[in-house]
């Protein structure tokens, strides 16, 4: 534990993009992936809509991993690790709605292990698919590429007046993913069926008060920019952060974060790996004393 000033450091953005069918989710998303990085080369888009992204392959030539059902999270932990190691940029998850409430998704393995019990108890079923859950948002946060999740939202139906007439028109209400998924996005964005985005969440301050507006190519430079304008991250920098690790998750989730400067701080790593180790050990110890001393007591 240390005090330092606080700074912004240069990150990966990850942003959302939340929308009816219809709103322009994927187009959007490609046109701030290309903002990004500007090169269609280092953009992956992991397609879980039957290949729908390939529609839009005119756009430029991207590359897709098609997941299938059932989409169970742990496929879109292992398909972003293969873009990752592919050296893309920009990952794009279409879309993410799919991991929560998609066959095979946290919802289906809740049911699922509900169904397995004795005696139903949804709060524990809760315990067995949150860490499955935790560790796709671990992998999106922790992920050294620019990562966009796409989100199916809940559709519901308003009259409006269309030339002199009252017709139906299509409206996304809340996204269809676990509330609080927008807490981990640095930009969060919402579609309305004239493709139009409005930001419900914003960490980089560039869409603060802002009319709603079409999502450009310019959109994601801008972004880009505000990535870049922040302090670069040093080896010392990991290096304080190693010694603050207190789990073996978390010496990973940080040992993941800077492949960088793995090499350099393999060492340190491995030492606070056997620090945690032994400490973990030692607390396991002393809880089997205090627990024995206790049981003699009372005998």
């Amino acid at each position: 534990m240390y005090l330092e000033k606080a700074s912004r450091k240069q990150a990966k953005v990850k942003i959302s993009l939340a929308g009816a069918s219809g709103s322009g989710k994927t187009y959007s998303s490609l046109q701030l992936a290309f903002g990004l990085c500007n090169d269609y080369n280092k953009i992956c888009v992991l397609d879980t809509e039957n290949k729908s992204s390939s529609l839009y392959s005119h756009v430029g030539e991207f590359n897709v991993i098609n997941i299938k059902p059932p989409f169970h999270p742990d496929e879109y932990v292992r398909a972003i690790h293969l873009a990752e190691q592919s050296s893309m940029e920009v990952i794009i998850i279409d879309n993410a709605s799919h991991a929560w409430s998609g066959k095979g998704g946290c919802l289906d393995l809740h049911e699922k292990e509900v169904a397995k019990m004795r005696v139903p108890n949804s709060f524990t079923a809760w315990a067995v698919v949150t860490p499955i859950y935790q560790n796709l948002i671990d992998t999106i946060v922790n992920s050294q590429c620019h990562i966009i999740s796409t989100l199916r939202s809940k559709t519901e139906y308003v009259m409006s007046e269309r030339n002199g007439k009252q017709v139906p028109q299509k409206i996304g209400t809340a996204p269809m993913m676990r509330d609080g998924f927008d807490f981990e996005q640095s930009v969060a964005f919402d579609l309305d069926q004239t493709h139009k985005a409005f930001c419900t969440k914003d960490r980089t301050t560039l869409f603060a008060d802002k009319d709603p507006f079409i999502i450009s190519v310019e959109t994601g430079k801008m972004i880009l920019q505000w990535c870049n304008s922040g302090e670069v991250i040093n080896v010392d920098d990991v290096s304080k952060r190693i010694g603050d690790t207190i789990s073996i998750q978390e010496l990973l989730s940080l040992y993941q974060e800077y492949p960088q400067f793995r090499d350099v701080l393999k060492p340190e790593f491995e030492q606070q790996k056997r620090r945690i180790i032994v400490n973990q050990e030692v607390k396991s110890q002393l809880t089997h004393t205090q627990n024995f001393s206790t049981n003699g007591i009372h005998q």
